[in-house]
């Protein structure tokens, strides 16, 4: 990619799509687009065609996607295979037919019973994870089109397997958000409720409402919510209540990170190379079905979600108690991604755990 090249960036406002917004203005690239749903809607296709067709965008970054955590997932599964089958359809399928050089897709997901680490050849090789199967349909369904197109049409577009993400302009609503930011705010609002602080709470209603209920309204109806959510105070006792029983192991990679390894892949490796790559892997005539050249971004080391609880915990100052819920469920027991390939190309992460979730707390409270 040249500086000046016109480079799409699809969800530009998301997790991802900020952090590549960031780190391509970091490296000095200057021609950078986003549109916002109100701009731009992906699930239109007429729309898209005509904005692929007047902007003639150079190179595609797709982080746009329908997402949520474990509670979102399997309540809007209709929602999250139909949304994110168009939306990467649209994008994809107008990338090929106005001549993009380079698309990058970000997938997802992995089995449930997979071996540890998890290698990108494990892709397909048994049942995914109930709750998240529409979403994880849909995404393989991406790696699968991009894989297929070059097949086709010559076309250059890779795919990339995140681990968990987290950073600036993640989703904290308390029923939809992911494991980390969910964390983030319950301690977060733990603490306030410790230290009785109602400016506090109120300031984080406002900011972030919890199911209609704003910061300016009784105290009676924040605590409901707060008690609904699993933030409790008995007495002098704050207790924060988290889902299952702490034991499942998770990798976590700050959006900076992975922001910078798609724009180091969208600079330094095309689909043929990992192809070639395949071959020098497998040898010749194993690599002759052309498959699983995606690529996992990830730490490729992980903890226990008490762990992580514990923390967070530390991080925030909530100095309540953690009570654990054995009946909710606790997902899969452990998602670890083998990272080789990537570390082969020539990439590793910078931003350890600490620091990251200390960095986004720091953003959360302003």
């Amino acid at each position: 990619m040249e500086k000046n090249s016109k480079i799409y960036v699809a969800g530009h406002l998301g997790l991802v799509g900020s952090a590549l917004v960031r780190n391509l203005k970091k490296k000095g690239y200057t021609n950078i687009i986003g549109k916002s749903i109100d701009e731009l809607d992906l699930m239109d296709m007429n729309a898209i065609t005509a904005f692929f067709e007047h902007e003639k965008p150079e190179y595609v970054i797709l982080a746009a996607a329908k997402v949520g955590g474990i509670v979102a997932n399997n309540t809007y599964r209709g929602q999250f295979i139909f949304e994110n089958l168009v939306i990467q359809n649209n994008v994809i399928h107008n990338a090929y037919r106005f001549g993009v050089k380079k698309l990058l897709f970000l997938g997802s997901s992995y089995p449930k019973a997979c071996p540890q680490p998890i290698k990108e050849e494990y892709l397909l090789t048994g049942p995914l994870e109930y709750t998240n199967e529409p979403y994880a349909i849909a995404k393989i369904a991406g790696i699968k089109v991009c894989e297929s197109y070059n097949l086709q049409y010559g076309t250059n577009f890779i795919s990339v397997m995140p681990t968990n993400l987290f950073g600036p302009n993640d989703n904290y609503d308390l029923e939809k958000s992911h494991v980390l930011p969910a964390l983030i705010r319950k301690m977060h609002l733990g603490k306030c409720l410790v230290k009785n602080d109602w400016d506090a709470i109120r300031k984080d209603f406002n900011k972030r409402p919890v199911e209609g209920i704003a910061g300016n309204a009784n105290e009676m109806a924040i605590t409901e919510k707060l008690n609904k959510y699993g933030v409790i105070k008995n007495g002098n006792i704050v207790n924060v209540t988290l889902w299952g029983t702490g034991s499942p192991l998770r990798e976590f990679l700050h959006s900076d990170d992975m922001a910078d390894a798609c724009v180091f892949l969208m600079e330094n490796v095309d689909f043929k190379d990992l192809v070639e790559n395949r071959k020098k892997e497998l040898g010749e005539d194993a690599a002759k079905e052309v498959r699983n050249t995606h690529i996992n971004i990830g730490r490729g080391n992980d903890l226990t979600i008490k762990e992580l609880a514990e923390k967070v915990k530390n991080i925030v100052g909530f100095e309540g108690q953690l009570i654990w819920d054995a009946s909710k469920p606790d997902g899969t027991e452990r998602k670890l991604l083998n990272v080789d390939k990537l570390h082969s190309l020539g990439w590793k992460e910078s931003i350890s755990l600490d620091n990251g979730i200390s960095s986004i707390y720091s953003e959360y409270i302003l």
